[in-house]
């Protein structure tokens, strides 16, 4: 098993670790600004400024899969600038490789009719548009994704979707002009895993109603601009299905197979910074007479950290591998368990990193204060998409 990058995948690491270095890092604290000023129902201008950057230097647009298109790249070689770009929490979407697009674009390249990926797909590779996807819910749904309540039902020519979603990632964007909803089509199917469909709603779309912003521990857009969402009598036309009735978890399987790769590799990547942070911290504060870089306490939770860091990316990359080699069906088992480690993971040592820094670490002077947040919330996801391990019809 060779988890090591081709030399394309290590060109490109070089110039992405450049690209943050010279315009991403220095930039974080107008971005933090512009979030706070403007709120999540805005476009931010540091963000727009640097994407013409980034396809200048040949970095937009990495997420697209070797799987789907011929100058792709692997899961394999993508996983390690998934890595380089987590080191911030705006870079992802400067280079167009963001959450919840790049899993949007993903399901059309997939799954899309060629209309259907003429339509939003093109768009949504340019730039020019964004996504939101809509699967969590406020009532029943919990982390069995086949208790959605929504529905999705054939009426006429079209559907009518009906429903309450909420942490719908990218719906506050005022850039969003399409939405991918999970809900039953099929309510009474014996199969469970046979109920439920995905289907595109445009977000002007009457009956589509982005209710408010949700903030994860006090941020609000940073940077998944989370919001619910109400669908009522939304009408669309038949062909908006995606892949056909009833099939709504086979998507959900293809689509959030590699994507959580993408996700606890950016975790990976948030982790390695923050304990940077920590050690240079530890190095500089001395109570009680001696740097904290000498106690015991901090050399135990350091040495804890890069061994928590060095395994949870080695499980990333097998499941990358294993994803290449034979399938997301093949690697569920790997993909569930990378989807715990990583974000517990990066949590614990965010908290770790917090404690070194005192109540400074409670705010965000030092990144910190996002960063948990960022943690909290994966740890939180993996809860909610725990279906994506169990029986599906992909995995049957």
């Amino acid at each position: 098993m060779d988890l090591g990058p081709t030399p394309r995948g290590l060109d490109l690491a070089a110039r992405l670790t450049a690209f943050m270095a010279e315009h991403i890092y220095p930039n974080e604290r107008r971005y933090y600004l512009e979030a706070e000023r403007l709120g999540p129902w805005a476009v931010y201008p540091v963000v727009e400024a640097l994407k013409p950057l980034a396809r200048q230097a040949g970095l937009w647009n990495l997420w697209r899969p070797a799987s789907e298109v011929e100058d792709g790249l692997t899961n394999l070689d993508y996983a390690p600038l998934c890595e380089i770009m987590g080191r911030s929490l705006f870079a992802p979407e400067v280079f167009n490789s963001s959450a919840p697009d790049t899993g949007n674009m993903e399901t059309l390249l997939r799954y899309g009719t060629e209309a259907q990926k003429a339509q939003w797909l093109e768009p949504l590779q340019a730039g020019d548009i964004r996504s939101a996807f809509a699967m969590t819910e406020a009532e029943t749904a919990s982390s069995d994704a086949s208790n959605i309540s929504s529905t999705i039902l054939a009426d006429g020519d079209g559907y009518v979707v009906n429903g309450r979603k909420w942490y719908t990632t990218g719906a506050t964007d005022p850039r969003c002009r399409i939405l991918i909803v999970m809900g039953k089509s099929r309510p009474d199917d014996p199969d469970p895993y046979r109920r439920q469909s995905m289907i595109l709603v445009p977000k002007d779309t009457p009956g589509v109603r982005v209710v408010r912003a949700l903030p994860v521990l006090g941020f609000y857009g940073v940077p998944d601009r989370a919001a619910e969402v109400i669908f009522d009598q939304v009408r669309v036309p038949a062909s908006n299905i995606l892949l056909g009735e009833g099939r709504g978890f086979e998507i959900a399987q293809g689509r959030l197979g590699p994507g959580r790769i993408h996700h606890c590799m950016r975790l990976i990547g948030l982790a390695e910074r923050v304990l940077e942070r920590l050690c240079r911290r530890a190095e500089t504060r001395s109570p009680f007479g001696r740097p904290l870089s000498e106690q015991t306490v901090t050399l135990e939770r350091i040495a804890q950290s890069r061994v928590m860091i060095e395994q949870a990316r080695l499980l990333t990359l097998k499941a990358a591998w294993m994803i290449d080699r034979h399938g997301a069906k093949t690697a569920r088992a790997e993909i569930a368990m990378i989807k715990v480690a990583a974000p517990a993971m990066a949590q614990q040592i965010v908290d770790w990193a917090m404690q070194v820094f005192g109540g400074g670490g409670t705010g965000n002077d030092h990144f910190l204060a996002a960063a948990f947040a960022n943690a909290v919330c994966s740890v939180w996801l993996t809860a909610r998409t725990r279906f994506t391990a169990t029986r599906s019809p992909a995995s049957s």
